[in-house]
């Protein structure tokens, strides 16, 4: 039987990486009584959108995490209080997500707890150095893909 590629034992890490350290980060969150891992990771789009404001299709091209649960988070946060909801005037179809106060003061304060994790979980193990070049390495991935999917 052949050796796997190295590029799948790297794929295998990066995924692993990714699915420890998002269940570290989504454990303290709650430990620490803060919004969901996924309702920060929606908040935190609204919060860069201009008038932390941005149409639904934007945001699930945005998020990090699962597309699949967003309908039902956005339902959620807009429940809470932390968005609300708008229809597209000019779109029946589409629809506006934006964030209240009460999601700019949830975010601030789970903010900290989410960095926290990051540092502790995954930075902490890197040089400065190596987070740079990990961040460039990602980005050359990232650009490849983008350009080969504009190209289709």
């Amino acid at each position: 039987m052949a050796d796997d590629p190295d590029y799948i034992d790297a794929w295998g890490s990066l995924l692993r990486i990714e699915a420890v350290v998002v269940a570290a980060i989504e454990q303290e969150l709650k430990q620490h009584g803060e919004i969901s891992l996924t309702w920060y990771d929606v908040l935190l789009v609204l919060d860069k959108a201009p008038e932390k404001r941005g149409r639904m299709s934007e945001i699930a091209d945005r998020i990090v995490l699962s597309r699949s649960a967003l309908t039902r988070s956005i339902d959620r946060l807009e429940a809470e209080g932390y968005l609300k909801r708008e229809r597209c005037g000019h779109d029946e179809r589409g629809a506006y997500a934006t964030m209240t106060k009460k999601g700019v003061r949830a975010l601030a304060k789970a903010r900290p707890v989410y960095w926290a994790g990051i540092k502790k979980h995954f930075a902490s193990s890197l040089t400065h150095a190596e987070i740079s070049e990990l961040e460039r390495i990602l980005q050359k991935v990232l650009t490849a893909f983008a350009t080969r999917s504009d190209s289709r």
